[in-house]
């Protein structure tokens, strides 16, 4: 069969986008590393701690933090490769089936800050880019079911101050409170840790109770529109993509449309995408016409469950486009490995170069997280009898397969935005609360969050870091070898000062103060520790956290090697139609477009970023052919 358009990697940037072009009317193929099945883990809300250990499903790649062994090792995360101490690291889930690290990911769903739209509209001159222009996307996707008072609105008056939409593909929900407020401590620690938020004493019990009333009725939703134009901050609920208290998203949009439109769109699973195919009769132009691909099962090498790298290759051909949707890591992989990035990684690997783009692989960003975790005196009822299974001898299980209970949520009991400093304009910090005790990514990390029945986990998430010295490169021509990520945290980094560091320790602070309010049900802090306090000498206590913070913080939203630039930027990857640079028919689609990272949470702005693209392609293509494929 031909194809108009190959799309590779099935995320939250391909999916979406594959799906968008095949309702078009175009022939679409879709080329999916993993599988498409889809495991009991993870369909369930609570379970995905687990679903991203899943093997099945997973890429396990390990990353550097820092290039000094000694350093990078002081992470107790830090896992050692024995044959090869560089090729060991910190354990990076990501995942390799139909819908991508939407299938593993926490489902939380919040709009990026309109200056990540701004500052793209600025650096290319392109103002289609802009917030403004840019919100009509989340409007496409979304279907809020939380807000229905103004979908009501909406129907019945066409006013709709919350920019939310009631009609898109994304299933958009809230934890129903009821499921923990049951819980007299859970109770007590949202309710103290919201009056801390909301500035307030218990002396002032009438006045705060009647602001936090109000708050979660018109200013707790972080995806309306009046609180993301107005930067505010203070307690928020936590959106997730769920519907019908199961994981909702790409890999049901995806098995839809492919249902409505099986002539349009062909969803491809075991098939590894190793090189990019060019126009031989003009190789000056750097035309695109296709790709090839091995096909066959767990043949990365990240793959936990790799065991031969003998496969079939295939080739296919595309008449119009080829879209990478790769993620952070990979799609920079591909370039690299099809010629196309830095001089000195492509000579290094024995890759011969057919466009030098240095800025391929480069700019890699990402956040910077900690946690606060608190073993509790008592096992929070709540959580009584819960295995964290799909066990039937499970209640709450039982209760999830009927469509209620704690497993329809992700285990968020609440989040808070806030700015690190008064000076800032976004907010940069988003502490959220979790029934569990997370302390990063390790392998076996989930079967620890599994088994906590007494633990309360704050994790904090910096959002706009200002570090971006971190780099994916090949190590060789072999594609089914995982390039070597090192992100060069911290002082190893380029930013010009301490404020990332600053502002990850101003927020342990404020948790630690957050939680003096029900100390009582707290038997002690684990994680940083009494060894990182000292309230008689806050100096000391700073660099105490200092170091913590450096050995253990992580980040799971890896995003800008393929970075949007203007045109005359030398490490600008693509330009503001998302078009690789000196190349023809080829573009990026997913998280590594970016330039800065964006947000809060990084799969919303995919998500919009895969619409946009959409329409780009479309825009580009000319008329629509749907006539010719119905």
């Amino acid at each position: 069969m031909d194809y108009d358009y190959i799309v590779v990697g099935s995320g939250a940037g391909g999916g979406p986008l594959a799906a968008n072009l095949a309702s078009a009317g175009h022939r679409v193929l879709l080329l999916e590393a993993g599988d498409d099945a889809q495991d009991i883990t993870e369909q369930v809300p609570a379970f995905h701690a687990s679903a991203s250990e899943e093997d099945s499903i997973s890429w396990s790649f390990f990353v550097r933090h820092y290039r000094d062994e000694n350093r990078q090792q002081r992470d107790p995360k830090h896992r050692p490769c024995s044959h090869d101490p560089s090729r060991g690291g910190i354990y990076y889930p990501r995942a390799a089936t139909l819908g991508g690290c939407t299938q593993h990911h926490a489902m939380i769903i919040v709009r990026p800050h309109n200056s990540d739209w701004d500052g793209i509209a600025a650096i290319t001159g392109d103002p289609s880019w802009g917030a403004e222009p840019m919100s009509r996307y989340f409007r496409r996707l979304e279907r809020c079911e939380y807000r229905p008072f103004q979908r009501f609105l909406q129907r019945l008056l066409g006013w709709n101050p919350s920019g939310h939409s009631f009609d898109g593909w994304l299933t958009t929900t809230l934890a129903d409170p009821k499921l923990v407020l049951g819980d007299k401590a859970i109770r007590e620690i949202i309710l103290d840790s919201a009056r801390y938020a909301l500035g307030h004493t218990r002396s002032r019990v009438p006045l705060w109770i009647n602001r936090l009333i109000r708050t979660l009725f018109t200013r707790a939703d972080p995806n309306d529109w009046r609180s993301v134009r107005r930067h505010r901050v203070g307690v928020r609920q936590v959106p997730l993509s769920v519907a019908h208290g199961r994981r909702n998203g790409v890999r049901q949009r995806l098995r839809q449309t492919a249902a409505e439109h099986p002539d349009r769109l062909t969803l491809r699973s075991h098939a590894l995408v190793t090189r990019l195919l060019f126009d031989e009769d003009d190789p000056a132009a750097n035309r695109v016409v296709g790709v090839e691909y091995l096909d066959g099962a767990h043949l990365y090498r990240a793959d936990p469950l790799h065991c031969s790298s003998e496969a079939p290759t295939r080739q296919v051909r595309a008449a119009r486009e080829v879209i990478l949707c790769g993620g952070a890591f990979n799609s920079p992989q591909l370039l690299q490995l099809s010629g196309i990035g830095p001089r000195d990684v492509l000579e290094a690997a024995g890759v011969p170069v057919r466009h030098e783009l240095p800025g391929v692989g480069a700019n890699l960003q990402d956040r910077y997280e900690i946690s606060v975790v608190y073993r509790m005196k008592e096992p929070f009822a709540a959580m009584r009898d819960a295995t964290m299974t799909p066990d039937l001898k499970d209640p709450h299980f039982r209760e999830w397969q009927r469509g209620g209970g704690i497993y329809t949520s992700n285990g968020a009991v609440l989040g808070i935005i806030d700015r690190s400093e008064r000076r800032i304009t976004d907010p940069d910090l988003f502490i959220f609360g979790l029934l569990s005790d997370f302390r990063g990514y390790y392998p076996g990390y989930s079967e620890r969050i599994r088994e906590a029945r007494r633990y309360l986990t704050w994790t904090v998430l910096k959002a706009h870091t200002g570090n971006s010295a971190g780099r994916v490169a090949i190590r060789s021509t072999d594609p089914l070898e995982p390039p070597a990520i090192d992100f060069h945290y911290f002082d190893e980094g380029n930013a010009p000062d301490e404020a990332d560091l600053s502002a990850v320790i101003a927020a342990i602070r404020r948790v630690r103060k957050m939680v003096r309010a029900y100390e009582h049900l707290i038997d002690d802090e684990e994680v940083p520790g009494p060894g990182c306090a000292d309230p008689t000498d806050p100096s000391r206590e700073y660099r105490l956290l200092a170091d913590f913070v450096r050995d253990e913080a992580w980040g799971h939203h890896a995003s800008c090697t393929c970075a949007i630039g203007a045109d005359a930027d030398p490490m600008a990857v693509l330009d503001s139609r998302l078009r690789v640079r000196g190349t023809q028919n080829l573009r990026v689609v997913d998280a590594s477009v970016f330039p800065r990272i964006p947000g809060l949470f990084l799969v919303a702005p995919v998500y919009m970023i895969a619409e946009k693209a959409s329409d780009l392609i479309l825009e580009d293509a000319g008329p629509s052919p749907t006539a010719r494929c119905d």
